[in-house]
């Protein structure tokens, strides 16, 4: 069914990261539907680890400017874009320097998680969410990838509860066996700031909590593991919203 718009939002795309399934299985979906006619857009973060020179990055100044508040603290928000290597598909990256310039992805060189990771998740949810509008786009399927995407319905069937830009999308969760890790104990304050409050995954916030939480707020969810970990494969079976066990890349587009 080409000729549809569908925006992927992912916190991993081969060649950007290597050797995990979930940047294999975007990067396949993502060219399967653009070669069939459709108009695809990926947004993503620009980790520290993504070569600008390597991937010829370069910042889009008219996407570019925009400050998102974060707990009352502004934090300027830049779009740079590239072409995924050898294809006419292009990839948009969230950046700011407080969040995205270090070396690792969401752990530091001892293994202890960012004390900043829901920050992180909050402005990239944001800023895709505001990017998407400003470049007057309107996706028909979102599909989600990764933990820091799971923010994205959560905002939008909240904050953005009133703006109708995206009232007509279809939302697709992608779930993966991502590795868990806590989220700040005051991420509740940060989200009461933008009027978002009685999540169930508040009273024990983690990357596993918002990811099942967000299965509340999205019209499909999808094993993107064959096999989940228990939590997510109990919470999987237990949601009420429509759901797919794991389809190869080739059948993706039933989903849609």
């Amino acid at each position: 069914m080409p000729n549809q718009k569908i925006l992927y939002i992912t916190t991993e795309m081969y060649p950007y990261q290597e050797d995990t399934n979930m940047a294999a299985v975007v990067n396949k979906m993502a060219l399967k539907m653009h070669n069939e006619g459709n108009d695809v857009r990926v947004f993503m973060p620009r980790f520290g680890q993504i070569s600008e020179r390597k991937f010829q990055l370069h910042e889009v100044i008219r996407l570019s400017g925009m400050n998102i508040i974060i707990n009352d603290l502004d934090q300027p928000l830049i779009i740079k874009v590239a072409s995924l290597p050898g294809e006419r598909l292009q990839v948009y990256f969230i950046d700011n320097e407080e969040y995205f310039k270090r070396k690792q992805y969401y752990f530091d060189d001892e293994g202890n998680p960012f004390e900043d990771n829901d920050e992180r998740a909050i402005f990239f949810a944001r800023g895709v969410i505001e990017t998407i509008k400003k470049l007057n786009w309107v996706p028909d399927v979102i599909h989600l990838n990764g933990w820091m995407s799971s923010f994205v319905p959560i905002y939008l069937k909240t904050y953005y509860e009133s703006d109708t830009y995206f009232k007509d999308a279809k939302i697709v969760l992608s779930l993966y066996n991502e590795k868990d890790a806590p989220l700040a104990g005051n991420i509740d304050e940060k989200l009461k700031f933008d009027n978002i409050s009685g999540l169930k995954a508040l009273d024990n916030p983690s990357v596993k909590t918002f990811v099942i939480e967000s299965m509340d707020y999205v019209n499909m969810v999808v094993k993107g593991d064959e096999f989940l970990d228990e939590d997510l494969d109990k919470a999987f079976n237990e949601t009420s919203t429509s759901k797919s066990e794991y389809l190869d890349v080739d059948s993706i587009n039933q989903l849609y």
